[in-house]
């Protein structure tokens, strides 16, 4: 029996929750889908070969395993892993993390269950042919401890591990108040995790340098992201990454991004973009500018965990967090245990945040899951995965005009082209229009991948067009599509870009050259993505160019292609994204600061600077919210309006005259968030560009 056992790694229920607020438009869309039956405007999807995004990695689909669950090593479950795609499995299963010792197999305070020892563990991981992640414990284990482990998996055993954590969520270890983390160390800060991070590493190298060690941190706009503790001089990821940074080879986070209603819960995918932007640029900030990876090792959905809200999110998240770069995405859990039953789109939902039926009852008895290792739906949207992108593919962009429909899509090395497509709306179908931007489809019919709502597995055919297709409601739908034309002979693509002097205006991009294919290669060009679409910013005959005319603090995100004399042209080379700066020369100046942050909101403050040859005689300041989910709460010092995502400040009788050569006043606002906290980079002064300090 595991229904004891606390969920979502031991903090499902206990985690104090970030702001769980959804933007007024995506609620008014979600709450009124229209009569039942009524028929929807045809959904434009655009899929753009042309802008590439990340190369899905070997280690892509994940899971948890624990070693509170007696099926860990059992030939069935494994083999179930096995067909949806697993690449990853986790273990000893979140908060166990720290409370594990690996030599004699005990969790002092927890439960383990028989056969579910690290070697037991291995045999299922080489049963399916995945890697293993290892927890090293931290919080109440050593170095010496974590090391032996390392000596014993690839020394003695020659198992290969590679992927190695220090900790489980060690964040929560009452430091900000809430704990639900073992810690024996008496210093909880930070800090001292960071200087156990070192100490982890180096002893754990010391048995295999050849393994990989990650560091605990928070997902942006998760808590206790922004956080300053008492005695902190920075949040819990910069001072993690300026202690630890040269010594670790990654970083992991969890996300339960949470929501009250299912709706809400799937609507939570948009904030990845913005999230693992914010997390690398604290990477870059940190960490000295080493480029770590990114592990995501626990998620699951706010609503339906077992009905078809599990499988939309858990293709949904997976697809956006593996088009960014993420190198594992791990659901939690493989088996959890019945918590509270309800009714979801039509369906019994258990509550259980496991992939499989535990077969489990609720305490007083009235119901009882399906049979022991019954799949749920997140199950089968982790076999769609694994239908839909492979190992050597790359994502490419892909979006739609409708918010309750989600494109993705990826292409493949031997020139096929796969497409998911969610529909998220409980009670409508959706016939979506498909339009293809560098990429020709053959004629005829795809293939057709289909689980819809209360489906006990995928369907498989061969329908319609790649043009056009009816998605029911609540439903996954991959299109497998090939090329018109197949040229063997067209180069291949460009190297990585990097870009590197960059301003508010330019930035140079430079990139490897790509190997020619049957014809020399006559120049390449770049594109700038927007959305599912492509601009192109130019081309050339080298490997270098010069992006003129762009916008003052803007993220860019460019790709290159390469085309030959015969005009064949390679696919797109991996995505770069930079953001350009602002004017260094400008009239006015802008310091922005950000205090007091509480994980929803912050306390802001802006010091704005004439530096013009003339007095000013009345002033705004004018800034853009960069996402959505961002507002004004009020503010001070000025006559402050938002108008959707724009905001001004004005003067005041009092504070109207701005000194030529350095006159300066200052405002403050306080501000909400309910996503990842993007802050604004540009700032105009009636009308004019400043410098931002």
């Amino acid at each position: 029996m595991i229904t004891d056992v606390p969920t979502g790694s031991s903090m499902r229920i206990r985690r104090p929750l970030a702001a769980l607020v959804t933007s007024l438009l995506t609620a008014a869309l979600l709450a009124a889908p229209g009569p039942a039956g009524a028929a929807a405007a045809e959904v434009a999807v655009t899929v753009n070969a042309r802008g590439g995004l990340a190369a899905m990695p070997e280690t892509g689909l994940g899971v948890n395993d624990a070693i509170w669950d007696a099926q860990l090593g059992t030939a069935a479950v494994s083999d179930l892993m096995k067909a949806a795609g697993v690449r990853v499995k986790r273990y000893p299963g979140g908060s166990y993390g720290d409370i594990y010792h690996w030599k004699d197999h005990t969790a002092p305070g927890g439960y383990v269950a028989p056969d579910t020892d690290f070697d037991t563990f291995m045999a299922s991981v080489q049963r399916i042919g995945a890697e293993p992640m290892i927890i090293a414990n931290y919080g109440t284990g050593t170095p010496e401890e974590a090391a032996d482990w390392v000596r014993y998996a690839n020394v003695t055993k020659k198992y290969g591990t590679r992927y190695w954590v220090v900790g489980n969520e060690n964040y929560g270890n009452g430091h900000y108040g809430a704990q639900w983390e073992a810690d024996d160390h008496p210093d909880k800060s930070p800090a001292a995790y960071a200087r156990g991070v070192v100490a982890f590493a180096d002893a754990m190298k010391a048995a295999d340098p050849s393994i990989k060690v990650g560091a605990v941190l928070t997902m942006p706009a998760n808590w206790p992201d922004a956080l300053v503790g008492e005695g902190d001089e920075g949040t819990w990821n910069q001072t993690v990454l300026s202690i630890a940074g040269s010594k670790i080879d990654f970083v992991d986070v969890h996300w339960y991004p949470g929501g009250g209603t299912a709706a809400e819960a799937l609507d939570k995918s948009a904030h990845i973009d913005d999230a693992v932007y914010l997390l690398r640029e604290q990477i870059r900030r940190y960490a000295g500018g080493r480029n770590l990876g990114i592990s995501l090792t626990e998620t699951n959905v706010g609503v339906g965990p077992n009905t078809q809200p599990g499988a939309l999110f858990l293709a949904d998240v997976y697809s956006g967090l593996l088009e960014n770069g993420v190198f594992t995405v791990n659901w939690w859990n493989v088996h959890n245990g019945i918590d509270k039953v309800s009714t979801v789109a039509g369906y019994t939902d258990y509550g259980d945040f496991g992939m499989l039926s535990s077969g489990t009852c609720t305490a007083d008895g009235p119901v009882c899951e399906p049979p022991l290792n019954t799949p749920f739906a997140p199950y089968h949207g982790l076999s769609m995965m694994n239908l839909f992108v492979r190992p050597g593919d790359r994502f490419v962009q892909a979006g739609t005009d409708d918010p309750l429909v989600a494109a993705h899509a990826a292409r493949r090395p031997n020139g096929d082209l796969a497409v998911l497509l969610l529909n998220k709306d409980p009670d409508r179908e959706r016939t979506v229009k498909l339009d293809y931007v560098g990429y020709t489809p053959a004629s005829g019919s795809p293939t057709v991948y289909s689980h819809r709502n209360g489906d006990t597995s995928i369907t498989t055919g061969r329908d319609g067009d790649a043009t056009s297709r009816t998605l029911p409601p609540y439903s996954l739908t991959t299109l497998v599509l090939h090329p018109a034309d197949k040229p063997s002979g067209a180069p291949a693509e460009p190297g990585a870009p990097a870009a590197e002097q960059v301003t508010d205006s330019t930035a140079t991009i430079s990139w490897t050259a790509s190997a020619a294919g049957d014809h020399p290669i006559a120049k390449y060009e770049v594109y700038r993505q927007d959305g599912a679409t492509s601009e192109q910013l130019g081309e050339t005959a080298g490997t270098s160019f010069t992006a003129r005319n762009l916008r003052p603090g803007t993220r860019y995100t460019v790709n290159v292609l390469a085309r030959d004399t015969a005009g064949d042209v390679s696919w797109a080379s991996a995505p770069l994204t930079f953001t350009t700066g602002t004017p260094q020369d400008s009239t006015c100046s802008v310091r922005y600061s950000a205090s007091g942050d509480w994980s929803s909101g912050y306390i802001g403050g802006i010091d704005i600077t004439n530096n013009g040859p003339e007095p000013l005689h009345g002033w705004t300041l004018a800034f853009t919210w960069p996402t959505g989910w961002q507002q004004m709460d009020g503010g001070w010092n000025g006559v402050w309006q938002q108008n959707g995502r724009d905001v001004t400040v004005a003067n005041l009788d009092h504070n109207a005259e701005l000194a030529a050569g350095g006159g300066t006043v200052s405002v403050g606002f306080v501000a909400g968030y309910s996503g990842p906290n993007v802050l604004p980079s540009v700032f105009t002064l009636n009308g004019t560009v400043c410098r931002t300090e």
